[in-house]
């Protein structure tokens, strides 16, 4: 009995299809599980991702902000907070306005700063302080607190904490990460929320 050949590539087709859609499954899942703790809606984060998005298309379409800065906009619960570095106070000024501008933006907070653009050398390090902040946020006790509420930013050696958190765990969160070696200063930009 002959076998039609195309009988063995469908096969290997529909096995590559399969194979391919597991990582779906999975990603799907994992994202099911990260908006499951995320004490934003799922509409806020979607909202968020648009909003930091638009804010790099900003950045990337204006010669004026891509030719003099080194910034980002990173958008949490639609607060946005913009770090980086620029040339002058009025790129800084036309960086900020531009982002105010981006629709459901609630409020913009200007942490960016005149004068030269960090190095790769201090990007690696803030790299590093913001995985060890992560890693200290595991350690931190306290009934209802998840470590995946709170963002962490690292900008020369500044970190910055974004989340909706309680007090009592903005305060502990900041206490874990402040000790880190390599940390200058460490930043609230929490929102609190009322403790249960």
């Amino acid at each position: 009995m002959r076998l039609n050949p195309i009988v063995p590539l469908a096969l290997v087709f529909s096995t590559l299809l399969l194979q391919a859609c597991t990582p779906v499954v999975v990603g799907g899942a994992a994202a099911g599980v990260a908006v499951a703790h995320d004490r934003r809606t799922l509409g806020t984060l979607v909202e968020d991702q648009e909003i930091e998005l638009k804010a790099m298309d900003i950045k990337l379409n204006d010669p004026e902000i891509k030719d003099h800065s080194n910034v980002t906009a990173t958008s949490y619960n639609m607060v946005v907070l913009l770090t980086g570095q620029v040339d002058s106070p009025q790129v800084r000024e036309r960086y900020e306005m531009r982002v105010r501008q981006i629709p459901r933006v609630k409020h913009v907070i200007d942490e960016i700063t005149v004068g030269p653009f960090s190095t790769f050398g201090q990007k690696t390090q803030d790299t590093y302080i913001t995985t060890k902040a992560k890693l200290a946020l595991l350690r931190v006790k306290s009934p209802g607190f998840d470590p995946s509420r709170v963002k962490v930013v690292t900008e020369q050696g500044v970190v910055y904490l974004m989340g909706l958190t309680t007090r009592e765990e903005a305060d502990m969160a900041t206490e874990a990460v402040r000790n880190i070696s390599g940390v200058r200063k460490v930043v609230k930009v929490f929102e609190y929320i009322q403790s249960h």
